[in-house]
């Protein structure tokens, strides 16, 4: 039986993430090509830092070390990776949207059919109606949806005309389902228009349109297969993870997080223990690090 490892002191801990995450300056990434090639690697992650959770970011990874996010726009770090998110949009390079916990993400193609596994669509044009039926899809939601199925891709302004959702006393709820929407993979920005008073708006259309054989990808992945996928991705990123963090991080129940984990260990993918110097409880850690 092999020995228990020593604790990873939190230095060696936060040595590896800044490998891994592209925070030292000689692995930082300087240009749209090699912020392609860190989305792809890391498979997927935030845009931009989001307090209490642990993921790399394309922000820091622009940046090359870690470095908090500022309100400044002529932040050459902003610039680089808000313009490149921009340009990203009619590519399909990768998916983009407010996935993990509604913030901006960043998902690599190879990865998405897990994260489509794991939604509440099977590919056909009426699932949302089962949700709504459910009490689990708001009307604002379905307005928004169906706007997009009737006219095709909109631009913010139009959609919110669409779905009759207009004006300042709708801005709270249409941003509500809009944010929802793209939550549960149903609705994604894939361009910009100059429309509104900034000449600035996303413009929508439903995931399962632009990505067309998505759905094909997805159903032969079972809830189970795609989280343990996910959560080792996620491990291997970040070297090591309270459940806790998973369970924020992905939204799910504290024992979808404990099956998971305990299967990745049964596979020897990982390892639990309290391993983690002035961590309480369990902790997940990627097992290459002990070899």
């Amino acid at each position: 039986m092999p020995s228990a490892p020593k604790p990873l002191a939190l230095a060696d801990l936060e040595r590896r993430r800044n490998l891994r995450f592209r925070r030292k300056p000689g692995l930082r990434c300087r240009n749209e090509d090699d912020i392609r090639a860190f989305v792809e690697d890391v498979g997927f992650c935030l845009l931009f830092n989001v307090n209490g959770l642990i993921a790399p970011t394309v922000y820091q990874a622009v940046a090359g070390f870690d470095k908090e996010t500022t309100p400044k726009h002529d932040d050459p770090t902003i610039s680089l990776t808000w313009n490149t998110k921009d340009r990203s949009l009619d590519k399909r390079w990768w998916y983009y949207g407010k996935l993990l916990r509604q913030k901006a993400t960043l998902v690599s193609l190879s990865l998405l059919p897990a994260f489509y596994a794991l939604s509440e669509n099977f590919g056909g044009d009426d699932d949302y109606l089962a949700e709504y039926e459910a009490g689990t899809f708001s009307a604002e939601s379905k307005a928004i949806y169906e706007a997009l199925m009737t006219h095709g891709p909109l631009h913010a302004i139009d959609l919110k005309r669409k779905a009759n959702l207009y004006g300042d006393e709708s801005k709270g709820r249409f941003d509500k389902a809009l944010g929802q929407l793209q939550a549960g993979l149903k609705v994604l920005p894939v361009g910009i228009a100059e429309a509104g008073a900034w000449r600035y708006a996303f413009i929508y259309d439903i995931v399962s349109r632009w990505y067309p054989d998505l759905p094909d990808r997805a159903r032969e992945i079972s809830r189970g297969d795609a989280r343990a996928t996910l959560a080792m991705r996620h491990i291997q990123n970040v070297v090591a993870a309270a459940p806790r963090d998973l369970e924020r991080l992905f939204g799910w129940t504290k024992t979808e997080v404990a099956a998971t984990l305990r299967r990745l260990a049964d596979a020897g993918s990982i390892r639990l223990g309290p391993w983690l110097a002035d961590e309480k409880g369990e902790v997940a850690v990627d097992a290459t690090v002990w070899k």
